[in-house]
């Protein structure tokens, strides 16, 4: 009887599948998520950039400082966040949009001069004297990820929730 049950071989590929369907069940989790949130984070920065490009749309160059002289400033932008498929699940940051002067200095990277409040009136601190600082606005923005099958993907790791910060010269 005991040669008989180890000889028998019914059932060893239903066993050996489901073994395999198993490790391809979690590979297709692991896709499934990590693709949601690399979808989701490209989505979140599309809604900040369009945000950015909202203000430079409403404010322009005629209302600068566009945080102090634009009144359409602020719902511009908030509309404009809505304007993807995560619709109004991303939200500004406390503080933002921020405006500022800046210039660019010797290692060819945005050094910030000043607030909105007293504009330099050149960009000598940062090394280039003679040359006027632009009026840069700053858009922080948060999406709260969350992943589909939490614990059992890789995505559970990945940074959430998903902040993402654009900066748009206006002048």
């Amino acid at each position: 009887m005991a040669r008989t049950f180890g000889s028998d071989l019914q059932g060893v590929a239903a066993i050996e599948f489901a073994v395999f369907a198993l490790f391809l069940l979690l590979a297709i989790v692991n896709v499934t998520d990590v693709s949601m949130y690399i979808y989701q984070r490209m989505e979140a920065e599309n809604a900040t950039q369009g945000a950015a490009l909202a203000a430079w749309k409403t404010c322009g160059p005629n209302q600068l400082p566009a945080t102090t002289n634009c009144p359409g400033l602020s719902n511009a932008i908030q509309n404009a966040l809505g304007g993807t498929s995560l619709g109004t699940r991303v939200s500004l940051v406390s503080g933002s949009p921020s405006e500022g002067y800046y210039c660019v200095n010797s290692s060819s990277a945005l050094q910030y001069m000043s607030g909105v409040s007293s504009k330099p009136s050149d960009c000598s601190a940062a090394g280039s004297p003679g040359v006027q600082p632009g009026d840069y606005l700053q858009i922080t923005t948060r999406f709260g990820y969350v992943p589909l099958f939490p614990g059992l993907s890789i995505a559970s790791t990945f940074a959430t929730p998903i902040n993402t910060t654009t900066m748009m010269r206006l002048s």
